[in-house]
This record gives structure tokens, sequence and C-alpha cells, in this order.
């Protein structure tokens, strides 16, 4: 079982932070080579990606639970339950890969011409999309893989597999965005032709790493087929409320963005401009997040209740250094950010306003995070969808309110954030304190 020593939490959530970024490497290279290529291909790859985030937030639900439960039985030692716990997974991403799939490709293109008013913009959203659809067969295999080792605490696996996406898409973008060498020239097919493989790349290292490596002669993965009706519901009782909570979580963030792009063109591309950078700011809270469910799930596993708050308060620390290190660019120099996507002055003007603005909400989010996280990681996800379901009402009311009724600027529309990270923040931490919450800590 893990320590909680401050050196042990740095190597279970550094690896994930470097993969956070490595990921937002990605969104940001996809983005500056798309903003070279045409407008229309930059908006559209934005867009679209927050289509494609969504419905892999199906993936990533399921594949939270699973890391949950097996971190869980890591801490009462019981490797069968482990080995379970994965297959269950596995099979439940399979199922998910087909219906997802058959969303995108059958009802996806009504449903973006009557949610997307620039009917152009549209077209290119859903070419995008019926590409990128694809790499949900890979996630059946790669996020399985994943949840296991996020759930046993070895990170740096995770780490190797972002950093060959990361590389692999930048050369295939370069090659296959402009037309270079024996590729012809595909815009943003390209870029999303780019990622799909570079996706699938991670998946063949991933699976082979656990195949190939130690982690098997731990816990019985192959020795035989476990999986069962207990363990799918199992995993399901977890992963399902984790599943519909980031599908609500990104679909109220999906229905921002549209009302935005209602507001004109120079709001949506300003706005994606934010979104692009201000991933950069969750990559800490995100690595530390995952840390977080382990080691809440392990120490409730081995019934060490007492350890909780301490990982609680050494978690926060950490969040909050590594904010300052990794986002102090927000206040300081955000217009040298905003260029790294897109160069036009009056996009960087109004972009470095606003992410001048929002900039103290992520300390808000790093803090809540981990509140928000131990519910998750002692198994209560029920909870957490609601909490989840509480904030995006509080979000999207204020949305409404800002950009349909008042007709706000876009820098006022931005405060929105606040909104959110306070309710999920003040909320997380009401049901910790007023309810007796480690009652039934263990999942069943």
């Amino acid at each position: 079982m893990l320590d909680i020593r401050y050196s042990s939490i740095l190597r279970v959530a550094l690896p994930m932070m470097l993969s956070g970024f490595i990921q937002s490497i990605i969104s940001i290279t996809d983005a500056a080579f798309l903003g070279h290529y045409s407008t229309l291909a930059y908006d559209a790859s934005g867009s679209a990606g927050l289509w494609y985030i969504t419905l892999y937030m199906v993936f990533i639900g399921l594949s939270d639970g699973a890391q949950i439960i097996m971190a869980q039985r890591i801490g009462e030692n019981k490797p069968a339950g482990v080995a379970g716990a994965f297959q269950s997974n596995f099979v439940l991403l399979l199922i998910a890969a087909v219906l997802v799939t058959v969303f995108v490709q059958l009802f996806m293109p009504e449903f973006l011409h009557y949610m997307v008013a620039n009917k152009e913009l549209a077209n290119a959203e859903l070419s995008f999309l019926e590409i990128r659809s694809y790499s949900f067969w890979a996630a059946t295999i790669g996020l399985t893989v994943q949840a296991t080792y996020l759930a046993t605490g070895k990170t740096t696996l995770v780490l190797f597999s972002a950093l060959i996406v990361a590389v692999s898409n930048i050369i295939l973008d370069y090659f296959m965005v402009f037309g270079i060498g024996p590729f012809p020239e595909m815009g943003l097919e390209g870029a999303a032709l780019a990622s799909t493989i570079a996706e699938i790349l991670g998946m063949l290292f991933l699976l082979g790493s656990l195949l190939l490596g130690k982690l098997k002669y731990s816990y019985p993965f192959w020795n035989a087929i476990v999986v069962s009706g207990s363990f799918l519901k199992q995993n399901l009782k977890v992963g399902l409320p984790l599943l519909f909570q980031g599908l609500v979580a990104l679909s109220v963030w999906t229905v921002f963005f549209i009302w935005i792009e209602q507001m004109g063109t120079n709001e949506l591309t300003v706005s994606l401009n934010i979104r692009y950078l201000y991933f950069l700011a969750f990559i800490p809270i995100w690595g530390f997040a995952g840390a977080t469910k382990t080691y809440i799930a392990q120490y409730i596993g081995a019934k060490d209740y007492a350890s909780l708050p301490i990982i609680q308060r050494r978690i926060q620390l950490l969040t909050i250094v590594f904010l300052v290190i990794t986002f102090h660019g927000a206040l300081l120099y955000p217009e040298t950010l905003i260029r790294l996507v897109n160069n036009h002055p009056d996009h960087i003007r109004e972009s470095a306003r606003i992410l001048r603005i929002i900039s103290g909400s992520i300390i808000i989010y790093g803090l809540g995070s981990v509140y928000f996280q131990t519910i998750s990681g002692s198994g209560n996800t029920r909870v957490t969808f609601i909490v989840e379901c509480i904030a995006t009402c509080f979000y999207l009311t204020a949305a409404y309110l800002l950009i349909k009724v008042f007709e706000a600027p876009l820098h006022l529309v931005w405060l929105v954030e606040y909104v959110y990270f306070i309710t999920m923040g003040v909320t997380s931490l009401g049901y910790l304190r007023l309810f007796n919450w480690t009652k039934e800590l263990k999942v069943k």
C-alpha cells in the first residue's frame, strides 16, 4: 500500500501531471497547426473537441470507477478482486464503444445541424468527429490498463504512454494537415486522423507493458476469466455515477460554448483560446485528483480512516504549490501564453484579459477538488454526481442570465467559472462535514 509522505504522493501525482501536460500539448498542437491552416478548421476542431471529450467521459467515468474498486481491493489485499474489476471494466468499455460509435455515426449529423447556427462549421465538426470516434475502440483497452496503473500507483507507465501519443501526434499533424511528403493535404480531417492514430499507438504501449511487465504476477489478470454479473454490477454501481457526472459537466460546458458561438465568431475564437490554455491550469489539479482517489480508496480499504484528513491537507498544499508553478503566467504574462495558439492581436488582447480575470477560480478549484475526490475515492460516487448536478445547475443558470438575458460582454460571461468551482467546493466540504459519510465506506 502507498505511504503518505509528501515524496510518495509526488511520485504518484507527478507522472499524472506530466501526462496531463502532454495531453494539453496535443490539443495546443492541433490548435497551432489548424490555426495556421484556416479559421474554420481552428474553430471546428475546438468545438468538435468538446463534443469528443464529452463522449469520451463515458469511458473515463467507467474507468475511474474501476480504479477506485481496484485501489480498495489493493488496500484489502484481495488480488482476485483487482482482476475481476479489470476484466469487468474492459467488457463495459467494449459495450460503450459500440453504443457511442453508433451514436456519432447515425445521430450526430442531425444533432449538430440543429445545435450549431453556422452550418459550414457544423459540417466541419461532423467530419472531425466521425474520424475521432474510432479512438473510442482504443480506449477500451487503453483506459482499462491505465485504471490499473493508477490504482496501483504505477503512474510512470501512463506518462510514457502519453509521451508516445504526444510525439506521434505532433509528427503526424505536421505531415497530414498540410500534406507534407507522401500525405495529401487533409486539413481538419488530417488533424483528427493524426490524433486517432496517436491514441492507438499509446494504447498498444499500455497493453504491451501490462502483458510483459511484472504486475501480472501480483494480480491474476490473465489466469482465468473471472468476470461475472456481480463484478459487472459492482463496476456499474461505482462507475455509472462517475460516467453521468462527467457527461453532465462537459455537456454543460459544451452548451456554454454553443451559446458563445451564438454571440459571434470572434467571441468563440477568443473563448477557444481560453479553453486550450485553461487545461494547463488543470494539469496539477487532475494529477492530484487521480492521486487523491487512489490514496483515499487504498486507505479506506485498509480501514485506516485516521490518515484521510492528513492525505487531504498534504494534497491540497501540493496542489496550490504546483498551480503557482504551472499557471502563474495567467497573471504575469497571459499574452505570451495566448500566442501559443493564436497570433491575432485583437484575440490576444481580449483572451489575456479574460485569463487574468478567471485565474483566481483555479485556486478555488484546486482546494475544492480534494474534497470532491475524497467523496469519489470513498466509493460514494452517487454523492459526487449530485454535487456535480448542483454545481452545473448554478453554472448553467448564471451563464444563461449573463449571455441570453443581460447580454453581458465576454469577459463578464467567463465569471461563471467562479460560480461552478465555489459551488462544487462548498457542497463537497459541506457533505464531508455534516454527514456521516464514513458509515459505509467500503464498496460492496
